[in-house]
């Protein structure tokens, strides 16, 4: 008769194992892919959040129709331009029309960040891939908005100070250079950036979305880095 040579594993042993299983699969794509190969995989997974994001961004409505992106109307208040611009907002009919019109500069603006966003992904410094890679459900837009929303909104600033100047925004216009144009300077730095804001948020959301299946991406890459 055969003894049973079965050796017993303590389940805490188990437990542990499978919880360093993932960062040693991980740690031989290291091996395998080079450095590089991972800090390329982060990229890929930037690249393809900033495109899906940017589709949307620009469709018409693509700021105002979603929540997590429509641009707001600041309210300034104070004295001077913020106390005039305050009346002319004070019915909702108007403020929403303004509003929309603030939204559809955005879009038109959010064409032109595109291709900066896209530049500073594939220009940035990844110290740390590995830790991106297994990071939360943003942690890449996370990375690239601390190295691009500053270029991105600076980049915005120029376009919408030119469309607050516009036939299309005349009477507020009117209104925020009552006090040497420190009003419109104002609104101006409020809504750009809340147009930085708004793009790194839409980018986030794809990240997420790809993170969460990545086999829905059909990239070989990504489902291999993000689905251990």
């Amino acid at each position: 008769m055969m003894s049973d040579t079965r050796i017993s594993v303590p389940r805490r042993s188990l437990l542990a194992a499978g919880a360093i299983l993932p960062f040693m699969a991980l740690a031989g794509c290291a091996t395998t892919m080079g450095r590089y190969g991972l800090e390329d995989g982060v990229r890929r997974l930037l690249e393809l959040s900033t495109q899906r994001a940017f589709a949307r961004l620009t469709e018409p409505g693509g700021f105002y129709d979603d929540q997590i992106t429509r641009i707001a109307v600041p309210d300034l208040g104070g004295s001077g331009s913020g106390a005039i611009l305050g009346a002319i907002l004070r019915t909702n009919a108007v403020r929403n029309r303004i509003a929309m019109a603030l939204n559809d500069v955005a879009v038109d603006l959010a064409d032109g960040a595109a291709p900066i966003v896209m530049d500073r992904v594939r220009s940035m410094s990844i110290a740390d891939a590995v830790g991106v890679l297994r990071g939360g459900p943003t942690a890449a837009t996370d990375l690239l908005a601390r190295d691009a929303r500053g270029a991105v909104v600076e980049a915005l600033l120029p376009g919408m100070t030119r469309a607050l100047r516009s036939d299309l925004f005349e009477i507020m216009s009117a209104a925020l250079s009552a006090s040497s144009g420190s009003g419109l300077t104002a609104m101006a730095d409020n809504v750009t950036d809340q147009i930085g804001t708004a793009i790194f948020r839409a980018i986030g959301r794809e990240e997420a979305a790809i993170r969460a299946d990545p086999r829905s991406t059909r990239d070989p890459v990504l489902i291999g880095l993000l689905g251990l």
